[in-house]
């Protein structure tokens, strides 16, 4: 599999040789979606939580007599029919929304979203991002020259002046490889990452 080499002009200069395994595996929708679902579910933090009739603060007292008014039988406000009453099946906060997903489901998913964005023409490989100064105008000049308005950005390292520049950008996001996602790897129109974080992928993901 031949990947995009591209300049710092937004140019191609060449092709370069990547794993067939990584960026030619057919497109499989089912475990993508399985894995974009089982990556959010796992983000979830479970800070919601409801009441339900024992732990809402009203009287037991009950609101009328059993029989002679006309009404329907009541026995106390915190019943869940009830205006301000409990829940019957309340929202907890120590609910588990994870999700299990095997390693090579994972890492399978991750390379059918990486082969559909060489497909797609999504995907380009740049030698090496680097800037002078931590400006976020230096840095949207180097990525507007290359074409790009929103992009996603993947390095083999951390660069402080890089990072610090493009995280005042909304539409450019800059990780490295061990934190890219495969949501960000969707969402982004544009992925472009550097000759040694395509290393990074295939020692990882091949």
């Amino acid at each position: 599999m031949e990947l995009k080499l591209i300049n710092e002009q937004g140019q191609e200069d060449s092709r370069l040789e990547a794993s067939d395994a990584l960026f030619g595996r057919d497109y499989n929708e089912a475990l993508v979606h399985q894995v974009l679902v089982a990556y959010q579910a796992n983000a979830r933090s479970a800070n919601r939580a409801q009441k339900d009739r024992h732990d809402v603060r009203h009287t037991t007292k009950k609101p009328w007599r059993q029989k002679g008014t006309g009404r329907a039988r009541a026995g106390m406000s915190s019943s869940p029919i009830w205006r301000g009453g409990g829940r019957v099946f309340p929202n907890s906060s120590d609910e588990n929304f994870s999700q299990k997903l095997n390693r090579k489901m994972y890492r399978a998913g991750m390379a059918s979203i990486l082969s559909q964005l060489v497909r797609q023409g999504r995907l380009a490989v740049v030698d090496g991002l680097s800037i002078a100064a931590p400006k976020t105008k230096l840095f949207a000049a180097m990525i507007r020259g290359m074409g790009y308005e929103s992009v996603l950005v993947i390095t083999d390292q951390f660069d402080e002046n890089v990072f610090l520049a493009a995280r005042n950008l909304p539409n450019v996001l800059v990780l490295e490889v061990n934190q890219a996602d495969p949501v960000s790897l969707v969402r982004f129109p544009k992925v472009l990452m550097t000759k040694g974080a395509l290393a990074k992928f295939e020692e990882m993901l091949g």
